[in-house]
C-alpha cells in the first residue's frame, strides 16, 4: 500500500513538472499538439494524485499502522470519523489535500475556460502545472505521508482539539478556499505571457474567484464556531498567526472582486486587479508556509519542521516572478478612462479597495513583525490583540459605512443634490437608532454605537436598494410583488447577491460588536450547593458526575442555571481526559437564548480536588448573529453563483466571437 502511493506522488510529479515544462514550450512556440499533451498531463495527474489520496484514506481507515502518518495521528479508540479526518489533521496528509484540491480544480478551470482565449489558456497549463510541481515534489521528496515503519501496537491518537465534528468541514473549506485562488492567479499570469489584457480572464475566473471566496469565507465562519465551542475560552477569535493568514488572504479578494466590477465596467484599475489576485495567491501559499512550517506558535500549527525554507524560498520566487512579469506589461495594462469625480461609484470602490488591503498589510505586518524581531534581535516580540484591535476599528468602521454608501452612489459623477435625496431615509434611520442606543444604555462602548449606528445605515440603504428594484420591476406591469422580487434578483445576481452578502457582514458585525463590547465576565470557586449571578442568571453548582468514553474520561459539573424564579435547565462544563494522547481538554457548556441572539457560556477553568469547581461564567449578547451571518452569506454567495442565462449570452456574443476571430 505505501508503496502504490509513494508510486502515485511520483507520478503526480512527473507529470505535473511535464505539464509545465512542455506547456511552457508549447505556448512559446505556438505549438498546439504538444500543448494539448501537457493539457493532458495536467488532467492525469489528477488521477494519480487521486490514488494517493484512496490509498492513505484507506490506510487510516484500517488502522494500518506501518504508516507512519497513521501511528503519529490516530489510534485504535479514535472513532472512525475522527480517524479519516486525520487526513488534513497532520502535515503531510494538510499537504496532499492541498494538491488534489489543486489537480481536481486544474482539471475543472481548464476543461471550462473557452472564454478565456486559446492563447491564455495555453499559458495557464503551464501555470497550474508549475505550482502543483512544487506541492508534488514536497510530497514525494521532503514530506512524504507514505513513509513507512515497524508498526507499533496502538497509535498516538489526535490532537483532542481536533476531535471535534467542525473539524470534518473546517479545513477542507479553507483548503477550497486557499487552492481555488490559484485559478484566477493562473489565468491573471496567463493572460500577462499572452499579452491579453482585456477582461476575458476575468469572466472566464469570476465565479472561480467567487466560489473560493466564499469557501474561504465560510471556512473561517465554521473554524470561529469550532474555536467557540471547543476551545474553552469564551471567545471566537483570538487574532491567532494562523486564524490571520486565513483572513488576509479573503481580504485580498473580497477587494478584487469589487474592484474588476470596475475594469468590466469602465475599463480601469488593470494593473490594481492583476496586483491583488497575486496578493491574494501569495497570502494563500503564507498561510499555507505558517501552519505547515512550525515557525510560529499556534494552536492551528504545527511542530517545527523541514519544509519552511522551501515554501519561503517558493512564496518568494512567486511574488518576483510575478511583479517582474506585471512590470514588463505596463504598457498593455493602461487604463481606458480615469475616474473622473471623488463621489462616484468608481470612487467608493476604490476607497474600499485601499482600506480592505490596509487591513490585510496591517494584520500581515502583525503577523511577520515578530518573526522578523526574532531574526534581527534573537528574542520574540509579541503583537498583542489591541494592536489588532485597533487597526479593525480603525479600517473596519469606515468600509462597514462604505458598504452603505456604494451602492446608492451614480457611476461615473454624483451631484451632492441627487446625494441628499437619496441617503435621506438611511441617515435618518441611522440617526434615530443611533439616539435610541444612547437612551438604552448602549453607549458604555463608543465602538459599539458607533458599529450600531453604521449597521443601520447599511441595512437602511439595502432595503431602499431592494425596495426601489422591485418597485420599479413591478411598475413594468403583468406581476405582483413577490413576483417582482424575485425577477429583480434573478435578473441581476451579482448585484442583488452582493447586497445579500453585504447585509451578512453587517449581521456579523452587530454580533461581534455586541458579544466583544457589552459581554458580562464573572469568574468564582464554588463547592457543591453555591452559587453565583452573571447578568440576572443564578448558578447553582451541584457537584461533578464522571462517566468513561470510547477514548476518553469526561469529568463534567453539573450546574442549574434560574433566571428570576424560572428554572432554565441543568448545564454541564468540565474536562476530557483523552487515553492515547494523554492530555485534557475544556469541554464548555452554552445555553442559546433564540429570543435575544445571546449565549450564557459556562467554562470550569479547574476542577479541585475538594470537589470544588472554579466557574467562569460569560454572558455574550447576540454573538448568534455572527453564525446567522454565515447562513446568509451562504445565500448571497449561491445567489451570485448561480448561473444567468442572460448574462452567459451576453458574454458568448462579446467574447467567444473574439476568441473564433483570434
Amino acid at each position: 500500500m505505501a508503496d502504490l502511493g509513494r508510486a502515485a506522488l511520483v507520478t503526480a510529479f512527473l507529470l505535473l513538472a511535464y505539464a509545465s515544462v512542455a506547456g511552457t514550450a508549447a505556448a512559446w512556440h505556438r505549438r498546439r499538439r504538444l500543448a494539448e499533451s501537457a493539457q493532458n498531463a495536467l488532467l492525469a495527474a489528477f488521477g494519480a494524485t487521486a490514488v494517493a489520496t484512496v490509498v492513505l484514506l484507506v490506510a487510516l481507515g484500517r488502522h494500518d499502522f506501518s504508516f507512519s502518518y497513521v501511528a503519529d495521528h490516530t489510534s485504535r479508540e479514535l472513532p472512525l470519523g475522527y480517524t479519516l479526518t486525520a487526513f488534513w489533521g497532520g502535515q503531510e496528509g494538510s499537504l496532499l489535500l492541498w494538491l488534489f484540491v489543486l489537480c481536481a480544480y486544474s482539471v475543472l478551470a481548464v476543461l471550462t475556460a473557452r472564454r478565456a482565449g486559446r492563447e491564455t489558456l495555453a499559458w495557464v497549463v503551464p501555470t497550474l502545472g508549475f505550482v502543483g510541481t512544487f506541492f508534488a515534489f514536497m510530497l514525494t521528496f521532503v514530506a512524504s505521508p507514505f513513509a513507512s515503519q515497524v508498526a507499533p501496537a496502538d497509535g498516538a491518537g489526535l490532537n483532542p482539539s481536533l476531535q471535534n465534528p467542525y473539524m470534518a468541514i473546517h479545513p477542507p473549506m479553507l483548503y477550497l478556499g486557499y487552492v481555488g485562488l490559484t485559478v484566477p492567479f493562473a489565468f491573471a499570469m496567463g493572460a500577462l505571457l499572452a499579452r491579453r489584457t482585456d477582461e476575458r480572464w476575468i469572466v472566464a475566473t469570476r465565479r472561480w474567484t467567487l466560489a473560493a471566496w466564499a469557501f474561504l469565507g465560510v471556512g473561517q465562519l465554521l473554524g470561529a464556531h469550532w474555536a467557540y465551542v471547543e476551545i474553552g475560552w469564551g471567545g471566537y477569535y483570538a487574532w491567532d498567526p494562523v486564524e490571520n493568514a486565513a483572513l488576509m488572504p479573503w481580504l485580498a479578494a473580497t477587494a478584487f472582486l469589487h474592484s474588476v466590477m470596475i475594469q468590466e465596467k469602465r475599463g480601469m484599475l488593470k494593473v490594481w486587479n492583476v496586483l491583488l489576485v497575486v496578493l491574494a495567491f501569495c497570502l494563500s501559499l503564507f498561510g499555507t508556509f505558517l501552519t505547515r512550517s512550525g515557525i510560529i506558535q499556534s494552536i492551528h500549527s504545527f511542530t517545527q519542521s523541514s519544509i519552511g525554507p522551501w515554501f519561503l524560498g517558493f512564496i518568494c520566487l512567486v511574488t518576483a516572478a510575478s511583479l517582474t512579469l506585471v512590470f514588463l506589461r505596463l504598457p498593455l495594462l493602461r487604463a481606458q478612462t480615469r475616474l473622473e469625480s471623488l463621489v462616484s461609484r468608481e470612487a467608493t470602490f476604490l476607497y474600499n479597495n485601499l482600506l480592505l488591503v490596509a487591513l490585510a498589510l496591517t494584520i500581515l505586518w502583525g503577523v511577520v513583525y515578530p518573526l522578523l524581531s526574532e531574526a534581527v534581535t534573537g528574542e520574540a516580540s509579541t503583537v498583542s490583540k489591541p494592536y489588532y484591535n485597533f487597526f479593525l476599528h480603525t479600517f473596519g468602521l469606515p468600509l462597514l459605512l462604505l458598504m452603505g454608501i456604494g451602492p446608492l452612489v451614480a457611476w461615473r459623477r454624483a451631484s451632492l443634490r441627487a446625494l441628499g435625496r437619496t441617503f435621506l431615509w438611511p441617515l435618518g434611520a441611522a440617526v434615530a437608532g443611533g439616539i435610541a442606543l444612547l437612551l438604552a444604555g448602549a453607549g458604555s462602548s463608543r465602538v459599539g454605537v458607533i458599529a450600531y449606528t453604521f449597521s443601520i445605515f447599511v441595512l437602511a440603504s439595502i432595503a431602499l436598494e431592494f425596495a426601489r428594484g422591485t418597485s420599479a420591476r413591478r411598475a413594468l406591469g403583468g406581476v405582483g410583488w413577490a413576483g417582482a422580487f424575485s425577477s429583480l434578483i434573478a435578473r441581476n445576481r451579482r448585484r442583488y447577491g452582493g447586497y445579500v452578502v453585504h447585509a451578512a457582514v453587517v449581521l456579523l458585525a452587530i454580533g461581534i460588536a455586541g458579544s466583544s463590547a457589552y459581554q458580562t465576565v464573572r469568574e468564582q470557586r464554588l463547592h457543591p450547593g453555591d452559587e453565583m449571578t452573571v447578568a440576572g442568571n443564578r448558578l447553582v453548582f451541584r457537584g461533578f458526575q464522571t462517566t468513561n468514553e470510547s477514548n476518553h474520561r469526561a469529568i463534567r459539573a453539573n450546574v442549574d442555571v434560574y433566571h428570576g424564579g424560572e428554572y432554565l435547565g441543568r448545564y454541564r462544563p468540565g474536562k476530557n481526559q483523552y487515553f492515547a494522547e494523554d492530555q485534557v481538554s475544556n469541554e464548555v457548556s452554552i445555553r442559546h437564548d433564540l429570543l435575544t441572539g445571546g449565549d450564557l457560556f459556562l467554562i470550569a477553568d479547574q476542577v479541585n480536588g475538594d470537589g470544588s469547581v472554579d466557574l467562569k461564567a460569560l454572558q455574550k449578547p447576540l454573538v448568534n448573529l455572527i453564525w446567522l451571518a454565515g447562513l446568509v452569506f451562504i445565500g448571497g454567495s449561491l445567489i451570485t453563483l448561480w448561473p444567468d442565462a442572460r448574462e452567459e449570452r451576453r458574454l458568448a456574443e462579446r467574447y467567444e466571437g473574439a476568441t473564433v476571430r483570434a
